[in-house]
């Protein structure tokens, strides 16, 4: 693999004259890089913070159908979501695999009503199913979950969903669209929308967020794909235009590992507030969320509402054996979702999670809503509408069995600590192997080593402290506390790898421990 240079995008976004010019480092725009690249296009991608800072970083990190669904009635969108994380796990085998979910009954009515929907489910997945699900008795289902809380349990349901890496999974997009020709640049800020005499936009402004330098990207058709902030550019194409997003949050806590220690996930089919309820094993530790909360407006990095805190710890004291405890929290981390309005609804859990698609009267491509699971449909369609407001012959998309950067090649370390690069494994061993000091760790409770910091900066276009702590690894995520600790460390190898200096790098562990103070617990004080 080809070292990937910020500064060669850079280049190539100033010099070149582009098809496409996609406005979002997300799921859905790094998705419409590849699949725009695929078929040929000449693409750029623009991305204001990094690759996934947003939405696409703070998910469940689950791949799936979406259970709750059926109760909807949405069958159309579970099947589609289906079909794709079937692909998804084949594309992406060194980032997605199956997980085994168990739902407990507390009455024999609520095991064969769960146990006849989570057939249906079965049968939706068809040829994509990734095992059949089973009903347990009472005993099978406490060996499943040997921490759940055993009182009243009667027995339980076992299903397979996925499970994945979302971040390392925008990396590798990112690393898969330049293979394929695009052009992605992260810390690029569109600043405003181009047109022509007739109104039609042309291109937009980027400006460089490391070094201030502002210059035109020039592009037939525009993509919006920046998520939860659609509607700031729309508004820049055209001013009073409705709103098309409504905002919900979502926040997860991460807990020890023993609090759930099988291999098997917990699924509580209905909270209080009528969402689901997942424990899931993840790294070894356990994510546990979600919560769906209105918010007034979208910001860069939201923070869990005490509320929202409270809600998720409860729930886990209902159905857990031992209580969670404000100390035994890793960490907590929120993410907000781009909802498509309806109407004057602003009850989040009862909104679409399916993605609307607009076109605007410029021309510019906005797309919004929809999960993870589908990301691939989603850039394939949003693709196959830039085609038609730019007047072209159709190009049919060839993304449907298309590995992603580290999938071929990547059985060798598939039980290995680095099995989350895939192929890419072979070279940060080797770093490891033969430098000094490489395979040192950056913190005793992290795994990242030396050559990994040092493999996200050459490699993967890590260009702060936060993209290598927070989404090149999952540390702050999974332990913000330690995360905070690594801070230093991480800096100084970046300060040698970026070519910073030693302000920059104090400036950096100033600022990311200030960030990881906001993935305590509320009103947690961090020793750091």
């Amino acid at each position: 693999m080809n070292e990937i240079k910020r500064c060669q995008q850079i280049a190539r976004l100033k010099e070149g004259e582009f098809d496409l010019l996609v406005v979002g480092g997300g799921a859905t725009g790094l998705g419409t890089a590849v699949d725009a690249a695929q078929r040929g296009y000449r693409v750029a991608l623009v991305e204001r913070a990094d690759f996934g800072k947003g939405t696409s970083s703070r998910s469940t990190k689950l791949v799936h159908g979406g259970v709750r669904y059926l109760k909807q009635g949405n069958l159309g969108l579970v099947r589609d979501a289906l079909r794709e994380r079937g692909r998804l796990l084949e594309n992406a085998p060194h980032l997605a695999r199956s997980q085994t979910f168990v739902i407990p009954a507390y009455s024999q009515a609520e095991r064969i009503f769960y146990g006849l929907g989570l057939k249906a489910y079965d049968f939706l997945a068809g040829s994509w199913s990734l095992g059949k699900s089973l009903f347990l008795d009472r005993r099978e289902t406490l060996e499943h979950l040997p921490t759940l809380l055993p009182s009243g349990v009667q027995g339980g349901v076992l299903y397979h969903d996925g499970q994945f890496d979302d971040t390392r999974m925008t990396t590798n997009l990112a690393q898969t669209a330049v293979e394929l020709g695009g052009t992605v640049a992260n810390y690029c800020e569109c600043v405003r929308l181009l047109s022509d005499t007739t109104g039609s936009l042309t291109g937009a402004m980027i400006r460089d967020v490391v070094d201030g330098g502002e210059y035109a990207v020039r592009a037939k058709v525009v993509i919006n794909a920046t998520g939860v902030f659609a509607d700031t550019l729309r508004q820049q194409e055209k001013a009073g235009t409705p709103p098309l997003v409504a905002v919900s949050q979502g926040i997860h806590v991460v807990l020890p590992k023993r609090f759930l220690p099988g291999g098997s996930a917990l699924m509580i089919p209905k909270t209080a507030d009528g969402r689901v309820l997942f424990t899931v094993p993840w790294h070894d530790a356990v994510v546990v969320g979600t919560t769906d909360t209105p918010m007034p407006e979208a910001v860069v990095e939201p923070r869990a509402l005490p509320e929202e805190y409270d809600f998720v710890m409860t729930h886990a004291a209902k159905y857990l054996a031992h209580a969670p405890q404000d100390g035994d929290v890793l960490s907590v981390f929120a993410g907000l979702r781009p909802l498509v309005q309806a109407g004057r609804e602003r009850h989040t859990a009862t909104l679409s999670r399916d993605h609307t698609i607009a076109i605007g009267r410029s021309g510019m491509v906005t797309v919004t809503g929809g999960k993870w699971t589908t990301y691939r449909q989603i850039a394939q369609e949003v693709v196959d509408h830039a085609e038609k407001v730019g007047g072209w012959s159709h190009r049919p998309s060839g993304t449907t069995n298309l590995p992603v950067h580290g999938a071929v090649g990547c059985a060798p370390f598939a039980n290995h600590r680095l099995a989350i690069y895939g192929s890419d494994a072979a070279g940060i061993a080797l770093w490891e192997r033969e430098g000094v000091g490489e395979s040192a760790r950056i913190h005793p409770e992290l795994e990242c080593s030396v050559a990994e910091v040092r493999w996200h900066a050459s490699h993967e276009m890590a260009m702060t402290v936060e993209d290598v702590l927070s989404r090149r690894t999952r540390a702050l995520l999974l332990n913000a506390r330690a995360a905070a600790a690594a801070a230093p460390a991480v800096a100084a190898i970046l300060k040698n790898a970026l070519g910073r200096t030693a302000g920059w790098a104090e400036q950096q562990v100033t600022d990311f421990r200030a960030l990881a103070q906001g993935y305590l617990p509320p009103g947690t004080l961090s020793s750091q």
